[in-house]
């Protein structure tokens, strides 16, 4: 079964991601796929509950080439440094951008697919997509971020998504 991005509203996409306890062919493979979605879709960051996968896991690609991406298990932020305010997208949300406010710099570990623990010292595009992935992992959404008035400017949208959403799934 291909591997697809889900869209808002999605349930998957608003729990809590679990901690990933081995890293084995499975996993590798699994994360291989997803930089291809990724790629494909054109994103600079694809966390797995994105594709219905509940793990603690995503991939970012800030620099837009295949040797780029990093793949990052279990990650956690240690600190945040500074504030920025940019436009910002999501996979999950095909054609809707706002300004968020996010650290502009950050301090993190996670595990690399050898299972070795990893730091990571990121700024701008790169804390930005740090931030947005580690949302997902934890149930949270980038329009959950976004200030009254955008929130009130994409609604429509959003409304869209949840009707589109209700059409697909089949009554039990």
């Amino acid at each position: 079964m291909a591997m697809n991005i889900l869209l808002y509203p999605e349930p998957v996409l608003r729990q809590k991601a679990k901690p990933l306890k081995e890293i084995n062919t499975e996993v590798c493979k699994k994360a291989e796929e997803m930089i291809e979605l990724m790629h494909h879709a054109q994103g600079v960051g694809l966390a797995a509950p994105q594709v219905g996968w509940s793990v603690r896991l995503f991939i970012i690609d800030v620099d837009g080439t295949s040797h780029g991406e990093k793949i990052f298990i279990n990650p956690i932020i240690i600190e945040a440094f500074g504030e920025l305010n940019k436009e910002e997208g999501c996979l999950s949300f095909p054609g809707i951008t706002s300004k968020i406010i996010r650290a502009h710099r950050i301090k993190a570990q996670a595990y690399n697919l050898k299972g070795q623990k990893i730091e990571i010292n990121a700024e701008g595009l790169a804390a930005r997509a740090w931030q947005h992935e580690m949302d997902h992992l934890n149930g949270e959404l980038f329009i959950d971020k976004m200030g009254p008035s955008n929130r009130l400017a994409i609604s429509h949208r959003l409304k869209e998504f949840e009707r589109l959403y209700k059409a697909t799934k089949v009554p039990v």
